[in-house]
C-alpha cells in the first residue's frame, strides 16, 4: 500500500498525459499557450505601459500619483472582476445581464470551458478579459489628471466596472442584444475605447478644468516615459487584437499586421499634419497619432485586410488629430491626456469603419456569433455599427455621470486648491520625485 502511494503522483501524470484521455479535453494547447502570452502582453500594457505612457505627458509633480492609478486600477479590478463582474459580463442569458453563476469562480475547473472560447481553459478566458477591464478603467483617469483625489478614482473605478463596463461587455461580446442585432467588435472599440473616452469627457466636464488651464506651462514632464510607454503599448496591442481571435491561427496573424500597420499610418498622418501646421512635428504628436492608430483599428482589426488597416490608421491620424488639437480648443474642455480625442473619437470611427470594411476573406471562419448576416452587404452593417456606438455612447454617459455624483458624495471628487498646487504625488501619497 505504502509502495502504491509513492507511484501515485507518477501514475496520475501518466495518466493525465494519456492520449486516449487527452482526447477528451476539447482544450488546445497551442491555443492555450498563445493566449496565455496574450493575456500577459495586455496586462503589460496597463503596467507598466499606460503608467509611463500617462506619467511622461503630466507635470513632475503629479507622475507618481498617475502612475499609482494604473497600479491601483489593476488590483482593485482584477478583485473585483473575480467576484463577479466576469460572470456578469461573461455568464447568463439575459440580453442586458448576464447573471452571477461564476461568481468567485464557481464551477470553474481544470478542464471547464467558455463557450465563447472553446479551445482554451475557461479560466484563461476570464484573465484574459480581465486584463481588458483593468486597462479600460485605467484610461479613463487620464482625462482627469493632475487633480482627481485617490479615493475618488478608487470608489468610482469600481462603480464604473459594474455600472458601465460589465454591462457593456455582456451586449457586445457575452451574448448580449447588441451582439445578437449583430454589431461586430473585435477588440474593444464600444467596450474599451468608446467607454473609456466618454467617461474621460464626462469626468472632465463634471471635475472642471485644472487650476491655471490654458496659461500656466502645463508641459509633459518627461516625454521620454511617454515614448517608453507607447512602445509597450504598441507591443501590448498585438496580444489585445491578435488575441482576441482567442485561436492560434491566421485571424489572429492578419489582426497583429493590421494593428501594426494602423498604428504606422496613424503615426505618418498625425505627425504630418502637425509638421505643416506648425512648422515642426512633436514626439508627442508622433507617440499620439500611433495611439490613435491602435485604438481606431481595435473593433476592425480581426475583420480587415491588411491594406485596409493602412487606410483605417491614416484616417484615424487626421480625425482623431482633429478632436485633439482643434474640437477639445473650440469647446474648452480639460481632457489632460486626451482621453476622448484620441479613444473616445478612435473608438466611434474604428466602430464604423469596421462596418465599411468587414471583408469575409477574414472573418469567414465563422466562430463569430455576432457575424450571422454580416456579408449581406457592408452598408446594413454599418447601420448596425451606428446603433451600437448610439447605444454605448448614450449609456456611458449616464452611467458615467451616476458613478461620478456617487463618488462625490462619499468621497468627493477633486482635491482641494493647495493640493493641486503642491501636486497630488505629495498631497496623496507622500512621495515625490526628487528635484
Amino acid at each position: 500500500m505504502l509502495k502504491l502511494l509513492r507511484f501515485a503522483p507518477a501514475l496520475a501524470f501518466a495518466l493525465a498525459a494519456s492520449p486516449a484521455l487527452a482526447a477528451e479535453s476539447p482544450i488546445n494547447a497551442a491555443d492555450t499557450g498563445f493566449m496565455i502570452v496574450a493575456t500577459a502582453l495586455v496586462l503589460m500594457m496597463s503596467i507598466p505601459g499606460l503608467a509611463l505612457f500617462y506619467a511622461g505627458m503630466v507635470r513632475k509633480k503629479n507622475v507618481l500619483a498617475t502612475m499609482a492609478q494604473s497600479f491601483a486600477a489593476t488590483a482593485l479590478v482584477s478583485i473585483l472582476w473575480f467576484v463577479c463582474a466576469y460572470s456578469l459580463s461573461f455568464h447568463g442569458e439575459g440580453a442586458w445581464l448576464g447573471d452571477f453563476s461564476r461568481a468567485f469562480l464557481a464551477g470553474v475547473g481544470v478542464d471547464t470551458v467558455s463557450p465563447l472560447a472553446g479551445t482554451i481553459p475557461e479560466l484563461l478566458f476570464c484573465a484574459y478579459q480581465m486584463t481588458f477591464a483593468v486597462i479600460t478603467c485605467a484610461l479613463v483617469a487620464g482625462a482627469v489628471a493632475d487633480r482627481l483625489k485617490f479615493s475618488a478614482f478608487l470608489l468610482f473605478s469600481a462603480l464604473w466596472l459594474f455600472l458601465v463596463y460589465a454591462p457593456s461587455a455582456h451586449w457586445v461580446w457575452g451574448g448580449g442584444f447588441l451582439q445578437k442585432m449583430g454589431v461586430i467588435d473585435f477588440a474593444g472599440g464600444t467596450v474599451v475605447h468608446i467607454n473609456a473616452g466618454v467617461a474621460g469627457l464626462v469626468a472632465a466636464l463634471v471635475i472642471g478644468q485644472r487650476q491655471g488651464y490654458g496659461k500656466d506651462n502645463m508641459a509633459p514632464f518627461d516625454l521620454a516615459l511617454a515614448v517608453i510607454g507607447t512602445g509597450l503599448l504598441w507591443v501590448g496591442w498585438f496580444g489585445f487584437n491578435g488575441g482576441s481571435a482567442l485561436t492560434a491561427g491566421s485571424r489572429a496573424v492578419f489582426a497583429i499586421m493590421a494593428t501594426h500597420l494602423s498604428a504606422c499610418a496613424g503615426a505618418i498622418v498625425w505627425s504630418a499634419l502637425e509638421w505643416i501646421e506648425r512648422g515642426k512635428p512633436s514626439v508627442l504628436g508622433l507617440i499620439s497619432g500611433a495611439v490613435a492608430g491602435l485604438g481606431t483599428i481595435t473593433p476592425a482589426s480581426g475583420y480587415v485586410l491588411p491594406w485596409q488597416g493602412v487606410v483605417i490608421g491614416a484616417i484615424a491620424g487626421a480625425v482623431c488629430y482633429w478632436a485633439a488639437v482643434k474640437l477639445k480648443t473650440a469647446f474648452k474642455y480639460d481632457d489632460t491626456l486626451d482621453v476622448f480625442g484620441v479613444h473616445g473619437v478612435g473608438g466611434i470611427l474604428g466602430t464604423l469603419l469596421a462596418g465599411v470594411f468587414a471583408t469575409a476573406a477574414v472573418s469567414a471562419s465563422g466562430t463569430d456569433p455576432g457575424v450571422s448576416g454580416l456579408w449581406e452587404g457592408n452598408a446594413r452593417q454599418l447601420g448596425v455599427q451606428a446603433v451600437g456606438v448610439v447605444v454605448t455612447l448614450v449609456w456611458c454617459v449616464i452611467g458615467t455621470w451616476i458613478c461620478l455624483k456617487i463618488t462625490d458624495l462619499l468621497t468627493g471628487l477633486r482635491v482641494n486648491k493647495d493640493d493641486e498646487r503642491m501636486g497630488l504625488d505629495l498631497a496623496l501619497h507622500g512621495e515625490a520625485l526628487h528635484q
